[in-house]
């Protein structure tokens, strides 16, 4: 089983983008869907989470106000809306998903999540 991410690209200060994951096989049900990102020389850090069934939603404070999860269940497909880009959300977008159900002190733990994106890049020009 393996996600499919898109929608990576470069952009300007303030601009927007909009990235998709969807999993390659619709046998698999989703329990948590989420982002994560990791910059050149950082590590792996939380972005949003969204938990499929009752679509609640979980943001890291860094981009709270400005970015949007949210899901075309018919599709099986996760978009993560980015507005007002910063150069700081400059990185490569992973997203990820468990079967688990995930307590929300847990959501924000990369290692809680089985199956992962390829990654795509982010690059927000100042």
């Amino acid at each position: 089983v393996q996600l499919q991410a898109s929608g990576g690209g470069l952009v300007q200060t303030g601009g927007f983008l909009r990235l998709s994951c969807a999993p390659s096989t619709r046998a698999l049900s989703p329990s948590v869907m989420a982002w994560f990102r990791q910059a050149p020389g950082k590590e792996r850090e939380f972005v949003a989470a969204m938990r499929w069934s009752s679509g609640s939603t979980h943001y890291a404070e860094s981009v709270k106000g400005r970015f949007s999860i949210s899901r075309d269940r018919a599709k099986n497909t996760q978009y993560l809306q980015m507005n007002t880009l910063k150069p700081e959300d400059t990185a490569a977008y992973y997203c990820a998903l468990t079967r688990r159900g995930l307590i929300v002190s847990t959501l924000y733990n990369s290692g809680e999540y089985e199956y992962w994106g390829q990654g795509t890049l982010v690059t927000v020009s100042s």
